[in-house]
């Protein structure tokens, strides 16, 4: 079976209660495999005119400057602690993607069973060594705006450390929303071939409208697949244009369950619900009654 994760990220808000409702509604309405959210170490990840810069996307801001802004949708790893047991009593997956080597290590302390690496930060090595020497889960790694020589180093860093069959490579393309012409699905393909029998398994993470290229990338090979998550797409933020809504990620689950029971081919030549089918319209030779010469 698919394993979907309902990416919340950011789009709490940077409140609490907004992220266990979320949670709620994945685990309960949608029926998603997993949650996943952020956790970024700001004043390690920006330098210090980068944080006291405005956000270049105002009305999008949650702060007066864009440190100010990543500050309020953070939350602590007390709170992050908080969410992990929220998910177990609902019985629906913890997970965070992790932007720094402090954030790496304090989110490994919660041994959840997989962190992300977003696209941003796939070739931050002392982040990724972190991983692969101090977290003993699977280390999902997004491969937007990345070449293939890089992949290829990516996958490399893990199989030298004997890490790689922990590892899941998402095809993805880094754009908020994402047109169809740009989401290239045949990517799934070439990682397959390339990576398949070198790391865990394959997957998708889309920032597109709707939910048709995600059955098609099912089709391709991808097992786990991450779609951005929101109550409301008209909510303050740059990612809830690319987010789903809960009917939408509902629909998502229920649409990949099924097109999966489909993929394999007959285990007989004529299945069982086809028989009295047969027997009652089949045009066969020895059926046929000769009128004459």
């Amino acid at each position: 079976m698919p394993k979907i994760i309902a990416e919340i990220g950011c789009n709490h808000k940077g409140d609490m209660a907004i992220a266990k409702e979320m949670i709620v509604t994945a685990a309960l309405f949608c029926k998603a495999d997993a949650v996943k959210f952020q956790k970024r170490n700001n004043r390690e990840l920006l330098t210090p005119e980068q944080y006291a810069a405005p956000h270049p996307n105002p009305i999008n801001a949650y702060g007066a400057t864009y440190g100010e802004h990543r500050e309020a949708l953070e939350f602590s790893v007390d709170q992050h602690r908080e969410l992990q047991a929220h998910c177990d009593s609902l019985n629906i997956e913890y997970s965070t993607s992790v932007w720094d080597v402090t954030s790496a290590r304090e989110m490994a302390s919660l041994k959840p069973h997989m962190l992300k690496v977003p696209s941003a930060s796939n070739l931050h090595w002392p982040m990724l060594e972190v991983l692969a020497d101090e977290f003993g889960g699977e280390i999902h790694v997004s491969l937007g705006m990345t070449t293939h020589a890089e992949e290829e180093e990516i996958v490399q860093f893990f199989e030298k450390r004997g890490r790689a069959k922990d590892v899941v490579l998402y095809s993805c393309t880094s754009g908020y929303p994402v047109p169809f012409e740009d989401i290239c699905l045949l990517e799934i393909t070439r990682l397959r071939d390339k990576f398949g029998k070198r790391v865990k398994s394959i997957a998708f993470s889309g920032h597109h409208l709707g939910i048709a290229a995600d059955v098609a990338a099912l089709a391709l090979g991808a097992e786990w697949f991450e779609r951005h998550f929101t109550m409301d797409r008209t909510w303050k933020g740059t990612d809830h244009a690319a987010s789903l809504e809960p009917d939408g990620l509902r629909r998502l689950c229920r649409d990949l369950r099924a097109v999966s029971k489909s993929l394999h081919y007959k285990p007989t030549e004529v299945l069982p619900i086809e028989l009295p089918q047969r027997q009652k319209l089949k045009w066969e030779p020895t059926a046929r009654v000769k009128v004459g010469n």
